[in-house]
């Protein structure tokens, strides 16, 4: 038989075995019952890193630092004033426990004329956290005019906490709970953002008792919170101190930055990148002023202050040329942190005891200067940048390297 007749009869064939498979009925199968598709797990956000994640390995021995009396004395001082906190508190970077702590503050309090970079060699070792780059900037506590009452030229309003600013589970109030708390407004039993500092400068608190005092100038209130404290230097000569109360849990967003990226100060402009230089540029343009600031949604409330200050977020007073603001993810609040920057005047041996909405990450501080037009200068335009040590109690470094293997308990060399 031909290859082409032969080809068309198989063809016609399977044809038709194709139409009998297609005409008889198949006998039905009953559905497989349903099985509800379990929802995917959501996946569990990023624990946030500590430093001892991101490493910690042992500095050179601390005598070999260059710590002077001068820059040791100021740090003993800061250092005896974090102590109480200190013996009793839980440490966010997983660094160190109270107990590490009792010997070199029962030490530091019982020996007032103790010779201070002694005494830091003695009790500590230093230790590098991550790659140990330190970056520093500066704050100091204003003074601005302001006035208890409002007065005719003292119009930017000065707000306590608002009753209404809670922080919250956003999710148990649905029934499904996060374990992440966030500021904001509970409104009809919904969640909601707090109002940022576009809708609060706009009267969103306004008339609601809650103004403690009234700024002359908005600008120098604008940086006042930035610092988080401040004097009021009133009409009639007092002076009235205020601290932090709270913030409306917005980011806080740098409006340097902000300038920088529209061209508006930095290289090319008539304006420098320091805090001088921003004022000087808002002043110069008036009808932008709200436009620029109101980029930073965070907007801070204040409480008045009475007695030594101001506090940081450690509880107790800050020393100007003796404290820093650190995250204390990688730096324990009260510990002792030696730096070695390109600003001479920033180094020197400081004492983590506050807090920054901006101070985020390993060896990243903030300086405090104290009060007054020199503190203002200097730390309006510092940006240092070099190394970091960080000192811990004798003892710590070594658990630390039991524990998880990660830290060499033997000097760099």
């Amino acid at each position: 038989m031909p290859r082409l007749v032969f080809r068309k009869v198989a063809v016609f064939a399977a044809l038709l075995l194709l139409a009998a498979c297609a005409s008889t009925p198949k006998p039905s199968r009953p559905a497989p019952p349903h099985r509800p598709t379990a929802p995917a797990a959501k996946p569990e956000p990023p624990k946030p890193l500590t430093a001892v994640d991101v490493g910690v390995v042992a500095g050179p021995a601390i005598e070999t630092l260059g710590l002077t009396p001068d820059t040791a004395r100021k740090a003993m001082a800061a250092f005896r004033l974090s102590c109480p906190v200190l013996v009793r508190r839980t440490d966010a970077s997983g660094l160190t426990l109270p107990q590490d702590w009792r010997d070199a503050c029962d030490d530091a309090a019982g020996r007032l004329d103790i010779d201070g970079p002694a005494f830091f060699a003695q009790r500590f070792d230093a230790v590098v956290v991550g790659d140990g780059k330190a970056f520093a900037t500066g704050y100091y506590e204003p003074e601005i005019e302001g006035s208890r009452t409002h007065i005719p030229g003292y119009d930017t309003p000065v707000y306590r906490r608002p009753p209404d600013l809670v922080e919250v589970d956003p999710g148990a109030l649905g029934g499904t709970p996060t374990g992440k708390k966030q500021r904001g407004r509970v409104v009809d039993g919904r969640f909601q953002l707090y109002y940022d500092r576009a809708q609060i400068e706009g009267g969103a608190l306004a008339n609601q008792g809650l103004e403690i005092a009234w700024a002359r100038d908005p600008i120098e209130f604008f940086f006042l919170q930035i610092q988080g404290s401040g004097r009021l230097l009133q009409p009639d000569g007092t002076v009235m101190r205020i601290g932090y109360d709270g913030q409306n849990g917005r980011d806080y967003v740098g409006i340097g930055k902000v300038m920088r990226d529209k061209g508006l100060i930095g290289q090319g402009t008539d304006y420098a990148t320091s805090m001088q230089g921003m004022m000087g540029w808002l002043r110069g343009h008036p009808d932008q002023i709200d436009s620029v600031l109101n980029e930073n949604k965070s907007f801070v409330f204040f409480r008045e202050l009475t007695g030594a200050g101001p506090i940081g977020a450690l509880g107790v007073a800050v020393t100007g040329k003796g404290s820093v603001a650190a995250d204390p993810k990688f730096i324990p609040l009260g510990a002792p942190v030696l730096l070695s920057l390109d600003r001479a005047e920033a180094s020197g041996l400081w004492v983590a005891q506050d807090t920054g909405g901006a101070i985020k990450g390993a060896n990243r501080v903030d300086t405090f200067w104290g009060a007054g037009q020199a503190a203002r200068t200097t730390a309006g335009g510092m940006s240092g940048r070099g190394q970091a040590w960080l000192l811990l109690p004798k003892g710590a470094l070594a658990r630390i390297a039991a524990r998880r293997g990660s830290a060499r308990p033997s000097p760099q060399r």
